[in-house]
């Protein structure tokens, strides 16, 4: 796994999954790895009541009631659309899930505008085609044909940013369970095998791009993400992905829970200012999402080891905030900058602690960048 940029979670968390199948006695639906009580056990992790002789680490910080509602949609022959705004951990859901239940969660299709129904059905090897004729030996199954073909999870990306033509495609897939190959006289359908389904994911801010028809809606369970508003959780997420980018990077750096503190209340704050905003000028352009807090933090640990004092600053924490979120000039730098001197800085006089040495970085930022 060290040898992995990024390795999926079948791989980078294959002990526990092993040692979760090995004493998991309950009933499994379809052709699943895991039955849906250790599936959900896997996601949010594991609790004393549960009396397991080892501890399962909690990977995904959320309501409980969704991933139960989405593994009861998994376990029927209903689609999954997760729905939420960006980084709301809609795709880290999905892959935890298919991990969990077909140990591969790596048949993933990515909309965009240039996906064609041939991404979810399949295509040809032109050169064994010139050589041999179409046949199953010169076709290439999509993802999604695979997953139908091994009775597992198949994911399809961003569902809403893909053109009409394919979203009518996967109607037909998600109602009959099967992909016709009319190039070939034989052996020219391909059926679904049990525990087949499919998890798609939406960013609530695309709508309009390619809304999906009433149709393909009513093939799938919808459960919506929310953006992290409880400080709690949001702390916990934070942290765990702290100690895991230190892990990766095998760095020793020093993080203040002080400055975790300044990083989640400076992004409560400017969610409060975009939901009173009165337009979209007066709002940044990021959703401020717990994922972006997150590469926030990243962003200052980084430049700290590599060009600091090997120690986390809240000025260095303030100009990865700036640089992060800034992304229309001069809008969202003015954005930034009237929080800086309506808010922080009457913090910074009141409270004291890291906030001066915050402001004093935001300023420095937002002069660099105007």
């Amino acid at each position: 796994m060290s040898d992995l940029l990024r390795a999926p979670a079948e791989i980078k968390y294959a002990e526990e999954l092993d040692w979760l199948e090995s004493i998991d006695d309950n009933p499994k639906p379809f052709s699943w790895r895991l039955s849906p009580k250790m599936v959900r056990l896997f996601v949010l992790g594991s609790e004393r009541s549960d009396g397991l002789d080892r501890e399962i680490s909690q990977k995904w910080f959320g309501d409980r009631s969704f991933v139960e509602r989405s593994i009861v949609t998994l376990a029927s022959d209903r689609g999954l659309l997760l729905i939420g705004d960006p980084g709301t951990g809609k795709s880290w859901l999905a892959e935890l899930l298919s991990a969990a239940i077909s140990r591969n969660s790596t048949l993933v299709v990515q909309g965009t505008a240039g996906t064609t129904e041939d991404h979810i059905k399949y295509s040809w090897n032109v050169s064994m085609v010139i050589a041999k004729g179409q046949s199953r030996e010169s076709m290439i199954p999509s993802p999604i044909m695979t997953a139908m073909e091994t009775g597992a999870i198949g994911r399809f990306e961003e569902l809403t940013r893909s053109t009409s033509d394919v979203q009518d495609a996967l109607i037909s897939i998600l109602s009959e369970k099967y992909i016709s190959v009319p190039e070939l006289d034989s052996d020219s359908i391909v059926f679904a095998r049990p525990g087949f389904s499919i998890i798609a994911t939406a960013n609530s801010r695309d709508r309009g791009v390619n809304d999906l028809s009433s149709a393909l809606k009513r093939r799938f369970n919808f459960v919506r993400i929310p953006v992290m508003t409880n400080k709690k959780s949001e702390t916990e997420i934070v942290r765990f992905r702290t100690e895991e980018l230190l892990r990766r990077h095998q760095l020793e750096l020093d993080v203040p829970p002080t400055l975790l503190d300044v990083l989640l209340q400076s992004f409560a704050d400017l969610r409060a200012s975009a939901a009173a905003a009165g337009s979209d000028d007066e709002k940044l352009e990021s959703a401020l999402s717990t994922a972006e807090q997150i590469g926030v933090l990243e962003d200052a640990i980084l430049h700290s080891n590599f060009f600091g004092e090997r120690a986390l600053t809240a000025r260095t924490l303030a100009s990865s905030l700036v640089g992060s979120l800034a992304r229309r000039d001069p809008e969202d730098l003015a954005i930034l900058n009237k929080y800086l001197h309506g808010v922080v800085e009457p913090r910074s006089k009141e409270e004291g602690g890291s906030w001066p040495e915050f402001l004093e970085g935001g300023r420095d930022a937002i002069a660099t960048l105007s």
